[in-house]
C-alpha cells in the first residue's frame, strides 16, 4: 500500500491582473501555480484575483495571513511600470524580508530565460507564520520560481512552525 506523503502546509495564489479581476479575460496561472504546490505537497485553499492596485494585494495578503495559510504566493505587478505595484504593497505587509530568496529567484529565472523574472521587483519575506513570495507573472518566470522555491519554502516553513527554537 502507498501512503500519499504528508502535506507541508496551507497556501493561497494571489492573481494580481487588472484584465483578470475585471474579467476581460481568463486568468491563466492560477491553475499552473495550484498544481505546482499541489505537486509540492500543498493544500491550496484558493486563487484571489485582484487588480493592480496596492490596497487590494494588501488586502488579500493580510486575509491570508489572518487566516494562518503558511504561504502566500502572488503572481504578477512586479515589474517597472507604473501599474507594477505588488512589492511595493508587499513590502508593507512584511515582517522580516528574505532577500536571498528574491535574489535566488531572479538570478534562476534570468539563467532560465525568462527576463520578467530577472527584472522582477518582486520581495520575498515573513508576515506573522507565512510566508510571501512574489512571483513574475509569465508561465516560464512562475514555473522556473517554483522549482527553485520549492526546497526553500519546505525549509522555512519548517522553521517558522517550529515551537522549539532551539
Amino acid at each position: 500500500m502507498e501512503m500519499a506523503p504528508p502535506k507541508i502546509g496551507r497556501a493561497l495564489v494571489v492573481i494580481v491582473d487588472d484584465r483578470a479581476s475585471h474579467g476581460e479575460r481568463a486568468d491563466a496561472s492560477g491553475p499552473l501555480v495550484t498544481e505546482l504546490l499541489e505537486e509540492a505537497n500543498f493544500v491550496v485553499d484558493a486563487v484571489v484575483i485582484v487588480p493592480g492596485e496596492s490596497v487590494a494585494i494588501r488586502n488579500a495578503l493580510n486575509t491570508a495571513v489572518i487566516g494562518g495559510v503558511d504561504l502566500v504566493i502572488t503572481v504578477g505587478g512586479t515589474g517597472v511600470s507604473p501599474r507594477d505595484v505588488t512589492a511595493d504593497a508587499t513590502a508593507g505587509v512584511l515582517d522580516r524580508p528574505i532577500p536571498g530568496i528574491a535574489e535566488a529567484l531572479r538570478a534562476s529565472g534570468l539563467a532560465a530565460g525568462a527576463v520578467d523574472a530577472g527584472l522582477s521587483r518582486g520581495l520575498v519575506g515573513v508576515s506573522g507564520s507565512t510566508l510571501v513570495v512574489n512571483l513574475a507573472s509569465s508561465r516560464a518566470a512562475v514555473r522556473d520560481g517554483m522549482a527553485t522555491l520549492t526546497p526553500l519554502v519546505t525549509h522555512v516553513i519548517s522553521q517558522l512552525s517550529d515551537l522549539d527554537p532551539d
